[in-house]
């Protein structure tokens, strides 16, 4: 499965979630380690799921960049 993460810069470290799975983010210094992060993260998520005999959550969000000109 994929799961669409979104990854935003602050002024002092990164973050990302995961629209699918509620509750499911991380924060790092770099993006490379937050993605390793969210990663781990999705993981525990899934299997804490599982655990609980609930359903995997199926994937469904998406995500498009739109253009638009700067004034």
């Amino acid at each position: 499965m994929k799961y669409m993460v979104v990854i935003e810069e602050g002024p002092t470290s990164w973050g990302a979630y995961v629209p699918d799975l509620p509750g499911c983010v991380a924060a790092g210094e770099s993006r490379e380690e937050v993605l390793a992060l969210i990663h781990e993260a999705i993981e525990f998520h899934l299997e804490s799921v599982r655990q609980e005999g609930e359903p995997v959550p199926v994937p469904h969000s998406s995500s498009e960049f739109i253009e638009v000109t700067a004034a």
